[in-house]
């Protein structure tokens, strides 16, 4: 039977993981993009946007009802919560809502995609099982993660659609305001410590600087939404999605302090949530000095999430042989990818340029 056209609705398409797999399914010949924000959506080609709250049912379905043609759902949005039952409550919603609606409206829905991470295996806690599979058992709820993947196990009984569950970690690549970006924390980070004079110095402790580490690059996970989407060996798994490295930061670190042309100086654990707090002032006159993009230092870095990531005393390691063994192969060095993106958001202005 022939298939219909595809047509993508990708929720969350403001953020890191949402933007980069619009951008990647706007390029594909004669498939259509919706992205969904609460906020407005900037710089997105080939992109229909679309504001709405999913978080809100009725307003879901009066911005979304007349979407009929929809065959494939991305779901990156999410909300942040004090709790992780509040947390889990919040995003499940948010996924419920959307489903609603396109379930009801689009009769040719063939695939959705749904995003988890380390959290699945405890990483948020502490020292885990490495590397990590997906096999693996899980943890003690309340964990929004399971209990998304739950909900759509069990309306996706019966159903003609599928869906995949792809866990990154870290994901790194171009969003302005995103909570999760690690890639930003570092960049904004570099700038502020160079324009104080500052070497590059490692934030958090002498372990994490030394354990082992992996991230996953925003164009690479686009790439194997893509392949998800399409691949009946993908069909309601779960499947690990890293760059296909590890590193260290002590061996990192020296090398992104390069790529701003700075030194670099001994660890030292360091809050940035509460050393980057007083920044607001600072970074307003590099924005005028350097001709940068004018954005909002409180929705520019999430800087809670830099100490999370570099407060990790322990090695973070997934297997990604499932995703192999599926089909799925890309990878990219990470130390190129952050060059990459660093460079990239010189050029658009986000950060100042090198001199």
């Amino acid at each position: 039977m022939k298939k219909s056209p595809k047509v993508v609705l990708v929720a969350g398409a403001q953020g890191v993981i949402g933007r980069a797999a619009a951008e990647h399914f706007a390029k594909e010949a004669g498939t259509t993009v919706y992205g969904v924000s609460r906020r407005s959506i900037e710089g997105l080609e080939n992109v229909t946007a679309i504001c709405a709250d999913l978080f809100d049912p009725v307003e879901t379905g009066k911005s979304l009802g007349s979407l009929k043609d929809v065959t494939h759902v991305v779901f990156g949005a999410y909300v942040e919560r004090e709790t992780p039952a509040e947390r889990s409550l919040a995003n499940v919603a948010l996924l419920r809502n959307l489903m609603d609606t396109i379930e009801e409206t689009a009769p040719n829905l063939r695939h959705v995609t749904i995003y988890q991470g380390g959290k699945a295996y405890g990483a948020d806690l502490g020292p885990f099982k490495t590397p990590a599979r997906e096999d693996d058992p899980r943890l003690m709820s309340p964990n929004f993660y399971y209990d998304q993947e739950d909900h759509l196990r069990q309306r996706q009984k019966g159903k003609r659609w599928t869906f995949s569950v792809l866990r990154p970690e870290a994901v790194s690549g171009y969003a302005v305001g995103n909570p999760m970006n690690l890639s930003m924390v570092i960049a904004v980070y570099a700038a502020i410590s160079k324009e104080l004079g500052l070497p590059l110095r490692f934030p958090g402790p002498e372990a994490a600087y030394r354990a082992l580490y992996q991230i996953t690059s925003a164009d690479i996970l686009a790439r194997a939404t893509a392949w998800a989407g399409e691949t009946e060996a993908a069909e309601n798994e779960i499947f690990n999605i890293t760059n296909g490295d590890y590193f260290r930061w002590q061996f990192m670190w020296p090398r992104l302090a390069r790529m701003f042309e700075m030194d670099i100086a001994e660890p030292v654990p360091m809050p940035l949530a509460v050393y980057m707090a007083d920044k607001a002032a600072l970074w307003a006159e590099m924005t005028q000095k350097y001709h940068l993009r004018p954005t909002l230092y409180e929705q520019l870095v999430a800087w809670r999430f830099g100490d999370f990531i570099f407060g990790s005393a322990f090695d973070n390691i997934t297997s990604t042989i499932k995703a192999r063994r599926a089909g799925f192969h890309d990878c990219i060095d990470t130390e190129e990818m952050f060059s990459r993106l660093f460079e990239d958001l010189r050029q658009r202005h986000v950060i100042p340029p090198l001199f």
